[in-house]
């Protein structure tokens, strides 16, 4: 990924965060990936950790229209994923690999509910989903920006992150083709 890419995705980002009143703390440890493919439009996703203790971890995200978190579940991690501003999809499946229809159970807003597994799941802001242990999922924007939230179990996105594409890598490489505005978690 281009460091040029990574300051534009880091301004859009920040740009988005105050047009909707969001403040972050100081020196926020900052995260932008396109998970190794080079195709940050499509396969990509700015991270904010706003906490990352030993118990939990409260991560802010942003992503545009057709910018997908691909397919990917952790064995540890349990999730609330929340739409902050605009509108997002959430797809969950129990075993990815399954191609029988099944239902699922799932907590959306704290309420169980029975949902057909690779299924969209459309959270409007203020909502949010509960991701358990070893449950397959992938999100992405319906509306043209979201702010995505994050609250969980302690995060380990070293290890803790398996992808369904085996060619996916949770941090990107990094092609030097401008200055930094910031330097990443990752670096």
């Amino acid at each position: 990924m281009k460091r040029s890419q990574i300051n534009k995705a880091i301004v859009d980002a920040s740009n988005y965060f105050a047009s909707n009143c969001w403040s972050l703390p100081p020196q926020p440890s900052w995260d932008v990936t396109d998970f190794g493919l080079a195709s940050f439009d499509s396969k990509g996703l700015v991270l904010i950790n706003l906490a990352n203790e030993p118990e939990y971890c409260e991560k802010l995200m942003y992503a545009k229209r057709n910018q997908v978190t691909p397919e990917h579940y952790h064995k540890q991690k349990k999730e609330d994923i929340i739409c902050r501003v605009g509108e997002l999809a959430v797809v969950l499946w129990t075993d990815i690999k399954d191609t029988q229809t099944n239902k699922i159970t799932v907590q959306i807003n704290a309420e169980k509910r029975e949902v057909e597994a690779g299924t969209e799941i459309i959270l409007k802001a203020g909502e949010r989903i509960t991701i358990y242990p070893y449950q397959w999922h992938k999100f992405y924007p319906i509306s043209e920006e979201c702010i995505i939230g994050e609250v969980s179990t302690a995060n380990d996105d070293v290890n803790d992150n398996f992808f369904l594409d085996e060619h996916i890598g949770r941090y990107p490489e990094i092609l030097e083709d401008e200055p930094a505005l910031l330097k990443l978690l990752s670096e």
